[in-house]
């Protein structure tokens, strides 16, 4: 039995181990089954160990199919896939990555025509397709793939997107963390032409992304958020292994969440930019984005954790931004697919367009539409486990549970809003805890007490 499944976001395993050419092969295989011969992909990949190696070897599954490949001539962010794919009105892409994950692990992204990810009914159909075929593979394969660059219209289209005019002539200075991902040198050529001064750092290919995890949380920023102070930067962005995902560093080096980002967002995009359309969050999502849609009188939409299901949603509604806990965001007029440099741009944009630093205006945010600590801690598991119902309390730290979520993990919602939430990883044995409360230490207690919780049932 071939331990391959895709999860919340593709494919994903460990280098050497589930992850191996022959497995890339067999998924490769797969998809140009479901395709069927005479269409047309985009292929690109990360910085990650192989990466590029590893997409050669799907190009040529697919060319020996029958099916026209254009292989990226570097490496990319996984939105320039998706745009690649929409522009060139072409059936699918595919992208190899595996995004935030360790250095360890890498991955298969699939995009539809649309330019968003594959949702559940492809990649069911695609997994029903694994191992029914013999692996096609040729060395005359090679000679079919076109490579090619497929970031000119990504750059192109962004530079169309934001509104150049109104940040063109400001004298931002921003620090873009790319965390030895694909997102190096985008942004730069976005705002080529422009005032703004833009510095780099962790921007050259180490597929070992320095030891840490290319994952854009606090933790994982000192960094940015020292050098941001110290250099007396407006912003600092953060951008994860693809470049999909974000988070900030305001002026003085606070943290800005992705979730706070999302508001931020929403906010910009109707007041400043004046559209319309409602606001996605994941059932892992802030209830400040409930009070900001109700302000806004727009209607909230909730999902389960996956950008995927987000992305489905803004092809069906009119969707004015959605986003995830872990930083990818997606915004009307755009494909519908996360992109971190897109959603950092807007944060400089919305500087503009109010005059005001990025503190300024999250602090604003927070007065009218209440400070929520939200928290979030991953644990590491021997196995993978998923707590019940009947295994969790009816009170949590003195507060009554007035709400059971359960239809993506289980969200255990109190009387006073604050909430506690275990969700296992669809792609690792490691179980997700989130918490929010509007003070510190009862987010804090909250998250304390799920550890606890989940120890007992190991």
């Amino acid at each position: 039995m071939l331990n391959i499944k895709f999860g919340t976001d593709g494919w994903r395993g460990i280098i050497a181990q589930d992850y191996t050419f022959e497995n890339l092969k067999i998924v490769s295989q797969a998809v140009a089954d479901y395709l069927g011969k005479g269409k047309k992909i985009a292929l690109g990949y990360d910085t990650r160990f192989l990466s590029k190696e590893f997409a050669q070897a799907s190009a040529e599954v697919f060319a020996a199919n029958g099916i026209s490949v254009v292989l990226s001539d570097r490496a990319i962010p996984t939105p320039a896939v998706s745009l690649a794919v929409r522009a060139g009105k072409l059936d699918l892409g595919v992208m190899i990555t595996a995004s935030h994950n360790p250095a360890a692990y890498n991955g298969f992204k699939i995009k539809t025509t649309s330019g968003g990810a594959a949702g559940p009914e492809v990649t069911r159909k695609v997994e029903s397709c694994l191992g029914k075929s013999a692996v096609k593979s040729c060395a005359q394969a090679k000679d079919k793939i076109i490579t090619g660059d497929l970031s000119k219209e990504y750059v192109q289209f962004i530079r169309s997107y934001i509104d150049f005019k109104s940040i063109k002539n400001k004298n931002f200075k921003v620090l873009v963390d790319s965390m030895f991902g694909s997102g190096d040198s985008f942004i730069a050529e976005v705002l080529k032409g422009s005032k703004i001064k833009l510095e780099f750092i962790r921007n050259s290919v180490n597929p070992s992304f320095g030891g840490n995890q290319p994952e854009p949380l606090e933790e994982n920023l000192r960094e940015l958020k020292k050098r941001v102070r110290e250099g007396k930067f407006d912003l600092g962005i953060a951008l994860d292994g693809d470049a999909d995902r974000l988070a900030a560093v305001s002026g003085d080096g606070t943290y800005i969440h992705p979730q706070k980002i999302l508001g931020l967002l929403a906010l910009h995009l109707n007041q400043d930019r004046k559209w319309s359309g409602g606001i996605v969050k994941t059932t892992a999502g802030s209830t400040m984005m409930d009070n900001i849609a109700g302000f806004l009188g727009v209607k909230l939409y909730e999902t389960p954790v996956g950008f995927k299901y987000i992305s489905n949603l803004m092809e069906k509604e009119d969707i004015l931004t959605g986003g995830e806990e872990a930083g990818g965001m997606g915004v009307k007029g755009y494909i519908p697919e996360r992109d971190g440099s897109v959603a950092g741009l807007l944060l400089l944009e919305m500087m503009a367009f109010r005059s005001k630093p990025i503190l300024k205006i999250l602090q604003e945010m927070e007065r009218q539409f209440g400070r929520y600590y939200y928290l979030r801690d991953d644990l590491h598991l021997e196995k993978r486990i998923e707590p019940k119902k009947e295994d969790l309390p009816g009170e949590l730290l003195g507060k009554k549970v007035v709400q059971v979520k359960d239809y993506d993990g289980i969200k255990l919602v109190c009387e006073d809003e604050s909430w506690l939430m275990f969700r296992a990883s669809g792609t690792e044995a490691v179980m997700r805890l989130y918490s929010e409360a509007k003070t510190l230490k009862r987010s804090s207690g909250l998250l304390k007490l799920g550890r606890e919780i989940i120890y007992k049932l190991q």
